[in-house]
């Protein structure tokens, strides 16, 4: 049937029937029954049917009827589609047919897919992702850039007096703004922190502050005597204004960070040779006491305010000038170097040293002088057993000066200490290296054995951490392939002999005489570049024990982290990075121990719940089960949200700390609820299965030995600064290696901030190797 003709009405198709056969001209027979019948059949007449306003039900039921007039036509009877035989062999080889597609589903209200929008924080991070300066065209021999352009310092706000008066002799006093200013810089200091807290360094701390502080309030003030001044209202009142910046709003939060934002898009970046770097320090340093690190000599004198007048600006000439945003107040001279890679420089007040305003860590400068420096290591693969041999050769020479240039350069390299050198300790603190090793630094045979070799080395090192180690120099460590450290330890005992224990023990020696010796053996050779190669040999050798294990394949990569670390640490401990352990770092590995325990004890709960459910002896009533902490949950939420009420709504400094103190205890509150939810994790609400018991235990399992690995890790790493070799000093490109071969993540290893300061070392290959073949790479 023609699909064209199904809106022809019934009339017309009968029209289009073929003719029927036309007698002859003579009177017809008598008609049969039969004939009467077929007669009847084929002069029924058809009726129009207009099909335009029928529903689609209709139309497919008239289609229907229109094929069963054709038929009746056509064949004198409705045709009936015959169904095929099946055969056995139609089953076999019959084609499946293919499955219906399936409707695509209908499109959602959200609509089709919006690709994310990035801010302008992110755009930026983006653009400097893709400026890969190792690809880039090189820059003149000596210069550092061609074109620079940046935003210059931002100054910190001025003072404004907060009107609180100090007690002196039980009376307030009356101070100016400069010296109110100046008292609160001491009231601001903890009274039980490190400089204050520590009986010798509170001493230093608060004579070199009353010092400046009496200077500044002049001859003829009332305050004379520092052991009646009392900064109690002012300590008290700046309390109270931190309860105050607490009780912020989310808005005001929002609108704080709009005006961080623009400062930092301000003076945060640069545009070097036409494309953008971060700056790393572009806040100028606000005034304040000076702290130092150790007994420093000078802690507690008052560093002064910097003005725009004491910084010297460096941009290229065709640039705009930096705009200087304190009014009235200019730069005090502006440079145009390209040979120098600061932006901004001056000098403080302290210790009259030159300060920087640079570009940040992750900046090119910063990237090619890390390759540079860690290439110069590697350069020393292939010369250090010409220079151990000569320094095995001087060990014996007869003459004094070469013996103790020898021993000292075995001690750099063996024990990896630092040159130091001179210092004023009027100025400065009296940290040592092996230049400035005295007589007292050492104790021969400190546990009084017979035939020891032993030597205690105990001084303060760089930021006065504390160096204290026992040398065994007659053990194999130190004596295996030549390596004569027994000879070391009798020079030693020459060195000492018949001195007092405030000389130098190289009184012949100075770090010029040393790094220039180190020069001739090997062009930019220095006891630095000794200190590098140490490090990241160390940790490739120590990182190749571990993988060589047969049990390594096995490792999860949580195991495979911790053995990095323990490689991390070996290096840390032959470099003397130390760290202080804080407050927060004890209370963190206490609530870690905490936890571990209560997953311990868990576990055995889960184990008596398992067996209770094995006896079909005992109720299955005994099974604790956890309690609703709905109620609790609902409390938490309520003063959560009194507190952010109360926050929106406070106007004075007594409705915001009201406002605060109501949030920390709806936080304390949120702490004991996860503490809940944490102490009964690992029950049901109802009894469960065998099998979910077993599951669960398997879990515990698992958080337990995870959660022991983590904490032996941070117990072990408590002391020992892993993240200054990883900066300074260990080869990134091994870690990166280390990671791809042993399919460890480089975010279990290093942080953002890492991975974008060494995005250079980023693409090494898995078998890349610390040797002298990268060293002259250059």
């Amino acid at each position: 049937m023609d699909d064209s003709d199904d809106d022809i009405p019934i009339a017309s198709l009968s029209a289009k029937l073929p003719p029927k056969p036309v007698a002859p001209v003579k009177p017809p027979p008598a008609p049969t029954a039969a004939a009467k019948v077929k007669v009847k059949k084929e002069t029924v007449p058809i009726a129009k049917v207009d099909v335009s306003n029928m529903t689609e039900e209709e139309r497919k039921a008239h289609k229907k009827k229109l094929k069963a007039i054709r038929d009746f036509h056509k064949h004198g009877k409705v045709e009936k589609k015959k169904k095929k035989k099946r055969s056995a062999s139609d089953d076999v080889f019959e084609k499946k047919k293919a499955p219906k597609p399936k409707k695509p589903k209908t499109e959602t209200k959200k609509g089709p897919k919006v690709a994310k929008t990035l801010d302008k924080t992110q755009r930026i991070a983006q653009a400097m992702k893709a400026f890969l300066w190792w690809e880039a065209p090189k820059v003149p021999e000596g210069a550092q850039w061609l074109t620079m352009e940046h935003g210059g310092v931002f100054f910190p706000e001025s003072y404004v007096p907060h009107g609180v008066k100090m007690n002196y002799n039980g009376k307030p006093v009356d101070l100016t703004p400069e010296q109110e200013e100046c008292a609160t810089f001491f009231a601001a200091v903890d009274p039980n922190g490190m400089h204050l807290g520590n009986p010798k360094t509170k001493k230093i701390f608060i004579n070199n502050f009353f010092t400046d502080f009496k200077e500044l309030l002049g001859k003829g003030h009332v305050i004379k005597d520092f052991a009646k001044c009392d900064f109690t209202p002012i300590t008290r009142h700046l309390d109270e204004q931190k309860m105050v910046r607490k009780a912020i709003t989310d808005g005001e939060r929002k609108a704080n960070k709009v005006v961080k934002d623009e400062i930092n898009f301000r003076h945060g970046y640069a545009i070097v040779d036409g494309h953008i770097e971060k700056v790393g320090n572009y806040n100028m340093e606000p005034p304040g006491t000076f702290r130092g690190r150790g007994e420093h000599p000078k802690m507690g004198k008052v560093k002064q305010r910097v003005m725009p007048e004491q910084v010297f600006m460096n941009f290229s000439v065709e640039a705009p000038p930096p705009i200087c945003d304190m009014p009235g107040h200019a730069w005090g001279e502006v440079r145009h170097d390209p040979y120098v890679q600061w932006l901004g420089n001056w000098k403080e007040n302290i210790n009259f040293q030159d300060k920087y305003m640079q570009l940040a860590a992750m900046s090119s400068f910063k990237g090619k002088s890390d390759r540079s420096k860690y290439n110069k290591a590697a350069r020393l693969c292939g010369n250090i057993e010409k220079i151990r041999s000569d320094i095995r050769k001087n060990l014996k020479s007869n003459d004094k000066a070469v013996r103790q240039l020898a021993t000292a350069m075995w001690v750099i390299d063996r024990l990896a200490l630092r040159v130091g050198g001179e210092k004023d300790t009027d100025e400065e603190a009296d940290t040592v290296g092996c230049c400035s090793l005295r007589v007292e630094h050492m104790t021969f045979n400190p546990n009084k054995e017979e035939g020891s070799k032993e030597i205690e080395l105990e001084f303060l090192g760089k930021d006065s951490m504390l160096f204290k180690q026992t040398i065994d120099f007659g053990s194999e460590l130190y004596n295996e392939n030549n390596g004569m450290g027994e000879q070391v330890y009798k020079n030693f005992q020459d060195f000492t002999k018949g001195k007092k224990t405030t000389d130098d023990i190289f009184e012949t020696l100075t770090p010029t005489i040393l790094n220039q010796h180190l020069g001739q053996l090997m062009p930019g050779l220095s006891a630095k570049v000794f200190r590098t190669y140490n490090a990241s040999i160390t940790l490739q050798n120590e990182l190749a024990k571990k993988v060589e294990s047969p049990a390594w394949n096995t490792l999860t990569v949580s195991q495979k982290v911790t053995n990095y670390n323990d490689a991390n640490r070996i290096v840390a401990i032959l470099c003397n990075h130390q760290r202080s352990v804080s407050k927060a770092q004890e209370t963190q590995l206490d609530n870690m121990g905490n936890k571990l325990k209560t997953l311990q004890d868990q576990k055995k709960v889960l184990k008596k719940i398992l067996k209770i459910l094995q006896d079909k002896d005992r109720p299955n009533s005994i099974i604790p089960l956890k309690q609703s902490e709905a109620d609790l949950k609902a409390g938490v939420d309520k003063a959560l949200a009194d507190a952010k009420r109360m926050k929106e709504e406070a106007k004075t400094d007594e409705e915001k700390i009201e406002a605060t103190k109501k949030d920390l205890k709806a936080k304390e509150m949120r702490k004991d609820l996860g503490n809940s939810k944490f102490s009964q994790a690992h029950l049901w609400d109802k009894i469960p299965s065998e099998s979910q018991v077993a599951s669960r235990i398997k879990n515990w399992t698992e958080k337990i030995s995870k959660m022991s690995l983590d904490l032996k890790n941070r117990e072990d790493n408590k002391e020992v600064s892993l993240g200054t070799s990883k900066i300074n000093y260990m080869d990134p490109r091994i870690s990166v290696a280390f990671c791809k071969e042993n399919e460890v993540p480089i975010e279990r290893i290093f942080s953002k901030t890492l991975r974008d300061k060494f995005n250079w070392a980023m693409s090494v290959e898995p078998v890349w190797k610390f040797n002298y073949e990268i060293g002259l790479e250059g």
